[in-house]
């Protein structure tokens, strides 16, 4: 337990790179217990009619989601959200929540929650997997109805104080990270989570100083303690002394003036010592990180990942919604192009939509383009929208964890029906635009070759590139030391998609977490990567890597790299290089 005067130092792993200093504010999120108050007598009717709209508000949504599932899909799969009308129109709850308020002159929220939480209970100790199934459904319809209370704000599930803190939370969802109020948290430390989690990686991506992996860190921290966290070395130091805040203070001043020195390449092309140009790029998540992707010196955009746009709320939006925000990017990133990944939905990642039976391995599961070509219509409503915003700027359509021809075809398929209907309707579009797959399971790297000759780009996913090739789910920890991204085998994959390539006139590019590491930049202009996509705050340090390399030189380690047997032998070969092109990047 922390005590209030001592320096503690909470020992995590480092889950993105920072300094942030600033007042704890300890996150409660989910269906955690309401504030619970007495009321008057003369309350108890308003009381009641609290519980009343809320639960008919929520009946709404239910019945939206519902008519939407049902729209998109048809399969049945729309009846799990009438199941859960159906629990709130069960006249034993509604009685015992109203007995509730009037018995025991509760508030209204706490007397549902109160009843409900009895309710689960019930059903949780049963001998029956039905029954226990059924209470994840029951626990979400209590969270949208307690979240119903709070109708100005019925979407929020995070607190967020309007002060600068590093948030500490049990876990946050990607989603969660992707909506982070970057105006006012420095950074964040979870108790869940690994180095290799889709959190962690979207922390890296968006620049937020993070550690996860802290046990404990939510019974030993106290909402307004004064903390340091650091996410180089995987710290979080409550109550530190002056001298440690002197110590961080200077650090974090010394990153600061090297990113400083670094502002003067901003206008220049990426290009190694020995005259390649390589495209650099961003990876962005909202439209609101467009100005850092212009005031960073990108070549555009190389990965727009449209699922925490399209799904943070939780409900869809429409054809004309989406072309407005993809026409945005478009225009804010000419003359260069703006890619954008459809919906990249499942795994550690966002769900498409409830399911009535959870996946015993959601990464190997339902998600990325497997979900697109079963949801054929909410698919087509994308690529309609990207093929309209595409005559405003230069887009490019990139499809997600493509395992193999068949599916590249059906999506191209897909995407020619769209411009059939928007010919037939008068509706222009870049009738030239860029359509390219995502090189993430060791199957399409296999058939690059194949593949190479169906659409214009490949872009190799390395985060699920590794997992797959090494069988590591990437963030379970207890097998997380086993991800390695200089498996050999993951190397050699690279290596023939590239060649793959090459050998089909189509370009290659990087947007997972490999290109954002400067140990690896020799690597990858050794592999002949044609573009490096990376989060904005990455790209000044890797365009000043690049610039410091010599591509004859890295091809030629590749022979070395290529024959070799095991990971640190590869890790050593492109890291020695590293230091000794660009050593005031790596101190």
């Amino acid at each position: 337990m922390q005590n209030e005067d001592q320096e503690t130092i909470i020992q995590g792993t480092a889950g993105s790179p920072g300094i942030a200093f600033g007042p704890v504010h300890v996150a409660a999120r989910g269906f955690s217990a309401p504030d619970v108050y007495e009321i008057p007598a003369s309350q108890i009717a308003n009381e009641q009619k609290r519980f009343e709209q809320a639960v008919e508000i929520t009946k709404k949504q239910l019945d939206e989601l519902r008519q939407h599932i049902e729209n998109l899909s048809g399969d049945g799969s729309e009846k799990i959200f009438e199941a859960h009308v159906m629990v709130l129109e069960d006249p034993s709850l509604i009685r015992r929540v109203n007995e509730a308020i009037t018995d025991r002159c509760q508030n209204a929220e706490y007397a549902f929650y109160a009843v409900m939480q009895n309710f689960l209970e019930s059903m949780r100790r049963l001998n029956d997997s039905y029954f226990k199934e059924r209470a994840a459904d029951i626990d979400d319809v209590c969270q949208r109805v307690l979240r119903n209370f709070q109708f100005d704000t019925p979407s929020q599930q995070i607190e967020r104080p309007d002060h600068k803190h590093i948030m500490v939370a049990y876990d946050l969802t990607p989603s969660d990270t992707a909506m982070i109020d970057r105006a006012n948290v420095q950074g964040f430390a979870t108790e869940q989570g690994s180095v290799n989690s889709h959190t962690a990686i979207l922390a890296r991506s968006l620049g937020i100083p993070a550690v996860v992996g802290l046990e404990n860190v939510i019974i030993d921290t106290q909402t307004l303690t004064e903390a340091i966290l650091d996410g180089y070395t995987g710290k979080l130091i409550l109550n530190p002394s002056a001298e440690t805040v002197r110590f961080y203070q200077d650090q974090a001043e010394s990153k600061k003036s090297a990113l400083k020195k670094l502002e003067g390449l901003r206008e220049k092309n990426t290009t190694t010592s020995d005259g390649r140009r390589i495209t650099l790029s961003a990876n962005i998540e909202f439209t609101n990180e467009l100005p850092m992707v212009q005031q960073s010196g990108a070549e555009g955009v190389g990965l727009f990942r449209t699922e925490f746009y399209l799904l943070e709320g939780g409900e869809m939006p429409d054809e004309q919604q989406q072309t407005e925000v993809y026409t945005e990017v478009a225009e804010a990133t000419s003359p260069h192009q703006a890619i954008i990944r459809t919906l990249d939905a499942g795994g550690d990642k966002i769900p498409a939509e409830p399911l009535s039976h959870p996946e015993p391995n959601p990464f190997l599961g339902w998600r990325g383009i497997r979900v697109s070509l079963t949801r054929t219509a909410l698919f087509k409503e994308q690529l309609r929208a990207i093929l309209r915003a595409s005559t405003h700027g230069k887009l490019g359509i990139m499809f997600p964890m493509i395992s193999g021809l068949r599916e590249v075809r059906t999506a191209k398929d897909l995407l020619k029906q769209c411009m059939d209907e928007l010919h037939r309707e008068n509706v222009p579009f870049d009738e030239k635009i860029e359509t390219g797959v995502m090189i993430e399971i060791p199957s399409a790297a296999m058939m690059a070759n194949e593949i190479a000759r169906e659409v214009d780009f490949f872009s190799i996913g390395t985060n699920d590139l590794i997992q797959y090739t090494v069988a590591v789910d990437r963030v379970n920890h207890y097998v997380a030391h086993l991800y390695k991204p200089t498996h050999p085998a993951v190397i050699r994959l690279m290596d023939i998609t590239v060649k793959a390539a090459k050998d089909n006139g189509i370009w290659t590019g990087v947007c997972g977490e490999m290109a954002s590491d400067l140990m690896l930049t020799p690597l990858l202009v050794g592999l002949g990567i044609d573009e490096l996509s990376v989060g904005s705050h990455m790209l000044p340090s890797i365009k000043k890597a690049v610039r410091s390399l010599s591509s004859a030189e890295c091809t030629e380690a590749m022979q070395d790299i290529l024959s070799a047997s095991s990971s640190p032998d590869i890790h050593r070969v492109s890291s020695e290089m590293a230091q000794r092109c660009y050593p005031e990047l790596l101190a």
